[in-house]
Parts: structure tokens; C-alpha cells; sequence
């Protein structure tokens, strides 16, 4: 006579762990793109992937045999949405975190072999910009050496700067002496209105 031995959960914190992070891995890709890039590819890439994948699992969850591990599946399809969702929420600020870490030494050095300008503006380049029928926003990295652009990061008020032509809506610190600042729409730092 056999006995049946209980049957191990099959619940598998790998599968829920490594769909959690291929999905940080993808959106963190994204992120470094430029804006409109990335917008394409959630937009093309991302959305119908995630409703590929989840019309996939659904029907192998429950039609097919995966029924024995529809927690880990079910599990692991909430890890994908709920990843993918924050990382949508909070896009801004991960995209400008994720470009920082992974393009900063190049900026920085495209920055530091400008010549100091003349007329006290800070030394910048283009960092970042968006838009479509003419309507362009244009971010700029620039690099402050007094940190003088502190206190504008710190109120996240909209004000006209020292060192900068215009006024601008936003001012953000990446590390000390280095700023990223948002000039108005159709404004950059050759033309402000």
C-alpha cells in the first residue's frame, strides 16, 4: 500500500522576485531614453505587453496547466503591475534619477570643457526636453560651483535665478553644484519671452 504524501506549496518567490525585477529592469531602460522615446515605448511597447502578458497568464492559470500554481502565477502578475504602475506614477522622478546615474559622467564632462561664460550665466548644457507642433520644454543641466541654485531646488518655486537668462519653473538638485533646470514652454537659454 502507498501512502500520498501532501503535496510541497508550490508557491515560487523566485518567479514573483524575477518578474518584479524584469519589469524594473524594462521601465528602467526606459527611463533613460529620451522623453518622447520613452513615452513611445510605454505607450507601444509596454501597455500592449502588459495586456499580452496578463491575457497569457489568465488563460494559462485557469484553462491551462497551471492551475497547481496559480498563486505564484497570480502573484507574479501583480509583481508586474504593480512595479510597472509605480514606476509610471512616479516616471519624473525616476527617469531623472536613472538618466543622472547612468549619463552623468558624460554630461559632466561635456559641461567642464565649456569656457565660463562672461556675462556670470552658469556653464550648461541640454539635458532633457520634450514637446511636439513646436511646442518644445527644454531642460538644462547646469553646474553651479557655489551651490547658489540651493534654495531655489529646496522652495520648488517657479523665479527668475542668478546665472540663468529666464525665469523658470524649476530648479532641481542632482549632487552638489549640479542642477537640473526646467525653462517654460518655447523657452530656452537663448530665448526667453
Amino acid at each position: 500500500m502507498t501512502e500520498r504524501t501532501p503535496e510541497a506549496n508550490p508557491f515560487n518567490w523566485r518567479l514573483v522576485a524575477c518578474a518584479a525585477l524584469v519589469a524594473f529592469a524594462v521601465c528602467f531602460t526606459i527611463a533613460v531614453c529620451q522623453a518622447d522615446t520613452a513615452l513611445f515605448l510605454y505607450l507601444f511597447l509596454v501597455g500592449p505587453g502588459l495586456i499580452a502578458f496578463s491575457i497569457a497568464l489568465a488563460v494559462y492559470a485557469f484553462v491551462g496547466k497551471g492551475r497547481r500554481i496559480r498563486p505564484t502565477l497570480l502573484s507574479a502578475w501583480a509583481a508586474v503591475w504593480a512595479v510597472t504602475a509605480v514606476l509610471f506614477v512616479y516616471h519624473a522622478q525616476v527617469r531623472t534619477k536613472a538618466r543622472w546615474l547612468v549619463w552623468s559622467h558624460d554630461y559632466k564632462e561635456k559641461v567642464l570643457t565649456q569656457q565660463a561664460p562672461a556675462n556670470g550665466e552658469f556653464r550648461h548644457t541640454e539635458w532633457d526636453g520634450w514637446g511636439w507642433g513646436g511646442e518644445d520644454t527644454t531642460v538644462f543641466l547646469v553646474f553651479d560651483p557655489e551651490n547658489s541654485l540651493s534654495s531655489a531646488a529646496s522652495i520648488h518655486q517657479p523665479g527668475k535665478f542668478d546665472g540663468i537668462p529666464c525665469a523658470v519653473p524649476e530648479v532641481s538638485r542632482l549632487e552638489s553644484q549640479w542642477y537640473a533646470v526646467r525653462f517654460y514652454t518655447d523657452q530656452d537659454w537663448q530665448r526667453c519671452n
